[in-house]
C-alpha cells in the first residue's frame, strides 16, 4: 500500500478532477439560467431540493449495497447513469424543449447516481490508502474541489454566452466519460463481507440499522453527526441565496457571479494545499469547531455590508470557501478513522441522507424567508447560528475526546 497509493490515487484525481470541472462547469451555467430567467429565491431553492432530495431519500439503501458491491464498478456504474440521464436531458434541449420541470428531473436523476458515487467513493479511500495520509489525502481531494470552483464557474459562465443550455450538458457527459475510463485502470480492493445474505427488503432495514447503530454506539461521533447537521440546516439556503445576493444587494451580473464563485473556489483551494501539503497535527475536532465558527461568521459579517463594498463580500466569500474546505476533509478524516470498513458505506450515505433532510426543510423556506426579512438579515441570522453550533462544540467533552 505505501508504494502503490500515490499512482493509483494519481489516476483516480484525473479523472475526478475533469470529471469534477465539467460538472461545476454545467452546474453554474444551470444556476445563470436560472437566476436570469427567473430571478426568484423559490426556484433557485426548488432546483436545490432537487438535486439533494433523492439523494437524501435513497442514501441509507444505496449505503447498503455500496458496502456489498464492488466499489470500482458502483463508482463506474454510477457515473455512466448520471451522463446516460445528461444525454437525454441535452436531447430535450436540443429539439427546444426548455422548462424548469425539466432542470428539476435532470438535477434529481443526476443525485441519484451521486447517492452511489459519493459514498463508494469516500469508502473505497481507507483502502487505497495508509491511515497515516488519509488527511493528506482529503486535503488533495479539496484542491481538486477547489480547482474546479475556480475554473468551472468560468468554464459555464463562457459556455452559457456561447452555447444553447442543451449544448452546455454535454460537457458533464464527456466528464464522466473520462472519470470512468480512469477507473478502469485502477484496482480497488473491497473489504470482507461478514454478512453474505443477499440484500432483501428486510436485510435491507436491518443493515440500515446496523449503520445507524454504527453511528449511535460512539456518542462523540453522534454529537459530530448532530452538531453537523444543524450547521448544514443553516448553510444550504445561505448558499442557494449567494446569487441573489450578488445580483439583488450588489448589483451584479454573470461576471460578479463568477467572480463570487471563483472567491469561493480560490479560498477552498488554500484550505486544502494546508492540509495537503502541511498535514497538520491539531485535533481534528479542534479544526472542524474552529472552521464551523470562522465559516458562520463570514456568512454573518457579508450580510451586514452595504452594497458599495463587493470587494469585501468577495473576500469574506473565500474566507468561507477556506472554511468550508478545511472542514469537509477534517469531517471526512474522522469518519475514516473511527469507523471499520465494513460499515463505511452506510455510514457516509447515512450521514448524507441525515444531514440533507432538514436542509432541505429549509430550503423550502428559503424563498419565504428571503422574500419576508431580505436576503442580508438572512445570511445574517443563519450565519450566527453557524458560529453558535462550532463555539458550543468545544464545550462537548464526548466529542473534544473524539479520536484522541
Amino acid at each position: 500500500m505505501q508504494e502503490s497509493w500515490k499512482r493509483k490515487f494519481s489516476i483516480i484525481w484525473v479523472g475526478q478532477f475533469i470529471s469534477i470541472l465539467s460538472s461545476t462547469a454545467v452546474n453554474f451555467a444551470v444556476i445563470i439560467w436560472l437566476s436570469l430567467e427567473t430571478g426568484s429565491a423559490e426556484v433557485l431553492a426548488y432546483a436545490a431540493i432537487a438535486g439533494l432530495l433523492p439523494q437524501a431519500i435513497i442514501g441509507p439503501i444505496a449505503g447498503v449495497y455500496i458496502d456489498r458491491w464492488d466499489r470500482k464498478k458502483t463508482m463506474i456504474f454510477a457515473d455512466s447513469f448520471v451522463a446516460f440521464c445528461t444525454l437525454v436531458m441535452s436531447l430535450s434541449f436540443y429539439v427546444g424543449y426548455e422548462s424548469l420541470l425539466l432542470i428539476y428531473v435532470m438535477l434529481a436523476l443526476r443525485s441519484v447516481g451521486s447517492a452511489f458515487h459519493m459514498p463508494a467513493m469516500q469508502a473505497a479511500i481507507p483502502l487505497l490508502a495508509p491511515q497515516s495520509e488519509l488527511l493528506r489525502i482529503a486535503g488533495i481531494n479539496q484542491m481538486i474541489q477547489s480547482v474546479s470552483s475556480i475554473a468551472g464557474p468560468a468554464l459555464g459562465a463562457l459556455a452559457i454566452g456561447l452555447f444553447s443550455i442543451g449544448n452546455v450538458l454535454l460537457l458533464d457527459i464527456i466528464g464522466a466519460i473520462i472519470a470512468i475510463i480512469s477507473l478502469l485502470f485502477v484496482h480497488i480492493p473491497n473489504p470482507e463481507i461478514v454478512d453474505k445474505a443477499k440484500a432483501s427488503v428486510a436485510q435491507v432495514w436491518r443493515d440500515i440499522k446496523l449503520g445507524l447503530g454504527e453511528i449511535l454506539k460512539n456518542r462523540g461521533l453522534t454529537l459530530m453527526f448532530l452538531y453537523s447537521v444543524i450547521a448544514t440546516f443553516c448553510i444550504m439556503p445561505v448558499a442557494v441565496l449567494f446569487p441573489l445576493m450578488t445580483i439583488n444587494h450588489f448589483g451584479g451580473d454573470k461576471f460578479e457571479m463568477s467572480i463570487v464563485e471563483i472567491a469561493w473556489g480560490v479560498g477552498m483551494l488554500i484550505g486544502g494545499g494546508l492540509l495537503g501539503i502541511l498535514k497538520p497535527n491539531i485535533h481534528k475536532v479542534i479544526i472542524i469547531n474552529t472552521m464551523h465558527i470562522l465559516l458562520g461568521l463570514s456568512l454573518a459579517v457579508s450580510g451586514w455590508l452595504p452594497p458599495s463594498t463587493f470587494i469585501i463580500f468577495v473576500i469574506l466569500t473565500g474566507i468561507g470557501g477556506l472554511a468550508a474546505s478545511v472542514y469537509n476533509a477534517s469531517f471526512m478524516t474522522v469518519i475514516q478513522e473511527e469507523v471499520q470498513p465494513t460499515m463505511m458505506g452506510r455510514v457516509f450515505s447515512m450521514f448524507f441522507s441525515i444531514a440533507v433532510i432538514p436542509s432541505v426543510i429549509g430550503l423550502l423556506s428559503t424563498g419565504f424567508v428571503a422574500d419576508t426579512i431580505g436576503v442580508n438579515l438572512t445570511f445574517i441570522i443563519l450565519g450566527l447560528v453557524v458560529a453558535v453550533v462550532g463555539t458550543v462544540s468545544f464545550f462537548t467533552p464526548s466529542l473534544m475526546k473524539l479520536g484522541k
